[in-house]
């Protein structure tokens, strides 16, 4: 097979041993975990066990993960759920300016209900400063949401000193971790977040399926009603399979974190010394150090993203643009906006995100092929 996949941050694979231990939940072992009798019964020691392995990869207790249908839900969870149970303490709400619509997007809706939400600025490399949350806070903010690592570039927040700050002003802390996991370690006492959000589909579980890991003592309202399940946090009958698949994917990332993590490593840096070295007016973006270990953001002077990726489509390689043309005109990422990059390298940036399976052939490949890409992209201008 010559395709070639580069865009692992979008979505994973299921990984095989992730779905021979889902299958019998799609099979025999169809029991709803609510019920008493043995199929019942088989079905709620699944979830019970998956929770415990969600939980272990955080160090988190499994009292404190409730399962969500993704990463979305999620953040919607967190935010309105932090914001109407603190509502009448204050309406004040912080985020970043490269955070995921899933948060954008929900602190906007919220200003219907009187909430505001102040933005704070990132840096050229992508980086939050902790001294800018500080100053934003006000004795009616109520809640921080910061992503811990950014889904187009990669750069990973300082989210231990965020979370010391708005400890000492008695701010809830929530962060979207959903890129981070299965690829760094995520300790949440180490961070020291009140809220953390997962999603299955970014750590090779099935789409679908995530959690929310809820720190033991926050307070946090109830976001779907119905019955009772989730720990009466979260109605609805459990997907059961794409649980039992997100517990699995969860235990393998813990066992082969390490290995996984410096195989990305390798791979994006081959990638990157490739591009740089054959591809002149190239830049890198986000941040040097702090940056996952699958992720590179590269951006092509003189070319236009949409073009490119469409090219790379043509020879069958998965990547996805940090910029996209309508009706004649490049409209920018925000991230991208917010961390300044000259709009003459930000129209022409493409993101690649290796796995923990990419070869070094794959890599090798597609180098050769964004090259002439990028070549023919520079002609056809």
């Amino acid at each position: 097979m010559n395709s070639i996949y580069l865009d692992y941050n979008a979505t994973t694979p299921v990984d095989p041993s992730v779905r021979d231990v889902m299958l019998p939940f799609l099979n025999r072992e169809f029991g709803n975990p609510s019920s008493a009798h043995m199929r019942g019964v088989r079905a709620k020691k699944a979830v019970d066990e998956a929770r415990q392995h969600v939980a272990a990869l955080i160090n988190a207790k499994p009292d404190e993960i409730i399962f969500t249908s993704g990463g979305t839900e999620s953040d919607n969870h967190a935010i309105m759920g932090t914001a109407f149970a603190h509502r009448d303490r204050g309406r004040h709400i912080i985020i970043s300016a490269i955070e995921h619509p899933a948060v954008a997007a929900v602190c906007n809706y919220l200003t219907g209900f009187g909430f505001t939400t102040s933005i704070v600025p990132v840096d050229e490399t992508g980086l939050v400063d902790p001294m800018d949350i500080e100053k934003t806070i006000g004795p009616d903010t109520i809640l921080i949401s910061i992503m811990h690592a950014n889904n187009e570039v990669g750069t990973i927040q300082p989210l231990a000193d965020i979370s010391a700050i708005a400890e000492k002003h008695n701010v809830t802390v929530h962060t979207d971790a959903a890129q981070s996991m299965g690829k760094i370690p995520v300790d949440v006492d180490a961070l020291g977040v009140n809220l953390l959000t997962m999603a299955g589909h970014k750590l090779y579980a099935p789409k679908g399926i995530g959690a929310l890991y809820i720190r033991e003592g926050t307070v946090i309202e109830k976001f779907m009603h119905g019955a009772a399940h989730e720990k009466n946090r979260r109605a609805g009958t459990e997907n059961v399979a794409g649980i039992v698949g997100l517990g699995a994917a969860c235990r393998l990332a813990a066992q082969h974190g390490a290995e996984n993590m410096a195989h990305m490593t390798e791979m994006r840096d081959l990638l990157a010394t490739l591009l740089c070295d054959t591809i002149p007016d190239v830049r890198r973006n986000g941040h040097p150090d702090l940056c996952l270990p699958n992720t590179l953001s590269m951006s092509f002077g003189n070319v236009d993203a949409t073009a490119l990726v469409t090219e790379l489509v043509t020879a069958d390689i998965a990547v996805s643009a940090g910029a996209a043309c309508h009706s004649g005109e490049t409209a920018i990422s925000p991230t991208l906006t917010a961390m300044a990059v000259p709009i003459d390298y930000a129209r022409g940036t493409i993101r690649f995100s290796v796995g923990k399976r990419t070869t070094r052939d794959e890599i090798e490949r597609a180098a050769i092929a964004v090259a002439k890409s990028v070549t023919w992209a520079r002609s056809s201008l």
